[in-house]
Order: C-alpha cells, then structure tokens, then sequence
C-alpha cells in the first residue's frame, strides 16, 4: 500500500476530508471525434494533514499535463476583469506602484491583469506555463515567460534581472504540487523591500459554503490562513495583511514580505483572522470530518431536483462549463438525460463536450432557441452576472437554479 506524505511537512496522510470517487481531468473537454475514446478517471480523494492541517489532493497528474495547454482564459468574465482593474488601481494608490518598479504575475493567463498595470505605465512581466495562453498574452503587449514557476524559474529571471517590487499569484497556489518550491521561488525573486500578494479560495468558505465542486484535479491543496501562514514563514515570508474577498466564492489575498523587513507592520485584520479560524476548529480534526456528510447530502438533493423537474415534463440546462461543473455533474452522475447540454461563452469550449459526463457544450444563443424550464447555473460564484446576462429567460417563464451551498430556485 502506497503512504501518501503531506506536501508541505512530509507528515503521512491518513485522515480523510471528502472522497468524490473518481473524475477525469476537469478541464480535458472532449471534442466530438473523441467520444469514442477512453478518458483517463482519477481518484479524487482529499486529505487533511493531522501537523499542518493542509487540506490537500493528492497529484495523480504532472502540471505539465494538466496546465501546458489549458482551456481556461480569464478575460471571458467581465467581473474577473472589473476585479483585476479594481485591484491594479489599489495597489497603485496604496503603495504608489509607477514607472520605477517591476510586477512579475505568476501563472499570468491571457494577460488580463497586468495589462491595467501596463496602462498605468508600470513595467511588468508574466510567467505562464500554458503556450497557447501566454500567446494571447503576447499578443496584447505583455511580455510573457512561458515557464512553470519555482525555485530554477526564479532563480533564472534573477539572473536576467527581472527581480520583483510586486509578484502576484493569483489563482495558482492551490495549483501547484510543490508548495516549498514554489513559495521558495517567491522568495528569491522577490526584492528587499518588495511584497507579494496571493489570491486563494479559503478553505474556511469552502466548509462554510458547501464549495465541493471546487475540489478537482487542477486544485493540489486547500488553504486556511493558519496553514498559509505557517507555510510562508518556513521560507521566511510574513503574512502582513489580509484581505477577504468574494472571487470565486470567497478568497484569501494574502499580503507578503521577506520577515526582516519590519517597514511593512503586521496588521490587525491578520490577527483577527487567526483568532476566528482557531475558534472555528482549524486547528482541530473535527471541523475536517464532518464534510463529508454534507456533501453527500448535496448529491441526494441535486439528484432529487433533476428526476422530479424530468418527471415533470421540465427541461434542465447548464449554464458555463467551468472546471467545477466537471466535479459536481460527475460525482452526481448527471448525463445529458438530465441536464440536456450546458451554455458556455468560450469559443474554447462550445461544440465539445463535458469530459466524463460527455454533456454537450453549446453557445449561449441556444438558450433562447430551447427556451429551458430551468437555467442551472454551475459558476454559481458569477450567478449575479449570469442572471443579468441571461434575464431573457424569464420571457418564456423559465427559471434559474444555483446547486451550491444547497439547491435553490430563483425566478
């Protein structure tokens, strides 16, 4: 019997925190001349560390498999690009980010968050390990390293003098299997008096929340702030400040310096976040083994609105094909006998399929084609913007449905 270790302390993994059975990669959409081939399932089972408490999956793939060419583009969402404008804007007004500093984004994507710090004239650079993203990238002026980063990375972009005032990771922590080798790459490259911000779903909201479906193969770990925390520290890193924000139903943006530059003082909204995290039971066994049991009780209810809406004559449609859409429909075994396709504005996407479950992938104009009973929104974290974008629906009496925390309905 293999012993899995914690990626972060090397403790053996022997505590369960939710077994969703087994999925395939959750971005490995599949083209219509594959449907007749064999996909490749996971086992998509999560652990919690019993020392550091790293809620964690463990790798049954490379991130040069999953991540080197990748389906996902963040400049599709208005909200993530109102969101990214939003932040260069703060951090230009409250540490004075100009011509005379260098940002380095790490897993960059498309370009679609230091193109605001480039319209403010801030020198920036980009390292994205998928091509044919970076290419995009590329192609709208900024400057792209396609690489996975880490320690050699780093080290590498120091030689080149690419050392850093600002290094934002969004998105990505929880994407890389090797924790120690990517906080040690900030590490180096990050200058004397630099900072670093990180962006992370909190494992906190995604208890609280019921956020399951966010678990898939491209997610290694789950982060609370007090393992976060203590993770930056062995390499000599201070989480200063914090910040809760809603990305992707609820996030963490971390704040970062080297621990000996003492000019950037920790705040108070660190150590309320510690407090409220030890008084939930972060630091105990009990808050991780209960997830499990809710759920299961998700699946029931999810399954249960769906036979009773095709009992009933309804027509069920998907609405975006994120990668969370792939862990909830397979783990529930949802086909296309009752969830007839699912809309996705990604040109990427539509005319594939949902790997697994093999639902078709179709653009959003089918909807007023179909005119569905019900729209079920799978990137339930944009629902607001979908249902504004998709209000149309109500013309014909249709119905919006979000499946997480719980099933609900909304007119």
């Amino acid at each position: 019997m293999t012993v899995l270790e914690c990626r972060f302390c090397q403790t053996s993994l022997r505590r369960s925190f939710v077994d969703l059975g087994f999925s395939p990669l959750a971005n490995s959409y599949v083209p219509p001349e594959g449907l007749h081939e064999t996909e490749a399932f996971y086992p998509l089972h999560v652990y919690v560390c019993e020392t550091c408490q790293l809620v964690q999956l463990p790798a049954v793939q490379t991130p040069e498999h999953i991540f080197s060419d990748y389906a996902y583009f963040s400049s599709y969402s208005g909200m993530i690009l109102e969101q990214a404008e939003a932040y260069v804007a703060q951090m230009v007004d409250r540490y004075g980010f100009d011509e005379s500093h260098k940002v380095v984004e790490v897993a960059s994507n498309d370009g679609y968050l230091l193109q605001y710090f480039t319209q403010r004239g801030v020198p920036v650079l980009g390292v994205e390990p998928a091509e044919n993203v970076a290419a995009h990238a590329e192609r709208i002026g900024i400057p792209t390293v396609v690489k996975f980063f880490g320690e050699e990375t780093a080290k590498q972009l120091a030689d080149e003098d690419h050392y850093a005032d600002l290094i934002i990771a969004n998105n990505v922590f929880a994407h890389v299997p090797d924790v120690n080798d990517f906080v040690g790459g900030m590490k180096i490259l990050l200058k004397r008096q630099g900072m670093v911000t990180v962006e992370v779903p909190h494992l906190m909201q995604l208890v609280a929340h019921n956020q399951f479906d966010t678990i898939y193969h491209e997610h290694f770990s789950y982060y609370s702030f007090l393992t976060a925390q203590r993770i930056f520290a062995e390499h000599g890193l201070t989480l200063f400040d914090v910040e809760e924000i809603p990305t992707h139903g609820g996030s963490l943006r971390l704040y970062a310096r080297h621990t000996d530059n003492e000019e950037l003082a920790v705040t108070d909204r660190v150590e309320s976040l510690v407090a409220r995290e030890i008084a939930a039971g972060y630091r105990d066994m009990e808050v991780y083994e209960t997830f499990a049991r809710t759920v299961a009780e998700t699946k029931r209810n999810l399954l249960r609105f769906l036979i009773e809406a095709k009992e009933a004559g309804k027509t069920v449609v998907g609405y975006a094909a994120p990668a969370k859409a792939s862990t909830l429909l397979n783990y529930c075994g949802v086909r296309s006998d009752l969830v007839d396709y699912i809309a996705d504005h990604s040109p990427h996407k539509q005319n594939h399929y949902l790997p697994g479950v093999h639902i078709p992938i179709e653009h959003p104009d089918r909807v007023a084609e179909t005119r569905p009973d019900y729209l079920l929104i799978l990137a339930w974290n944009l629902r607001e913007e979908i249902m504004e974008q998709m209000s149309h629906v109500r013309d014909w009496g249709g119905q919006f449905v979000v499946p997480i925390p719980e099933v609900k309905v909304f007119s």
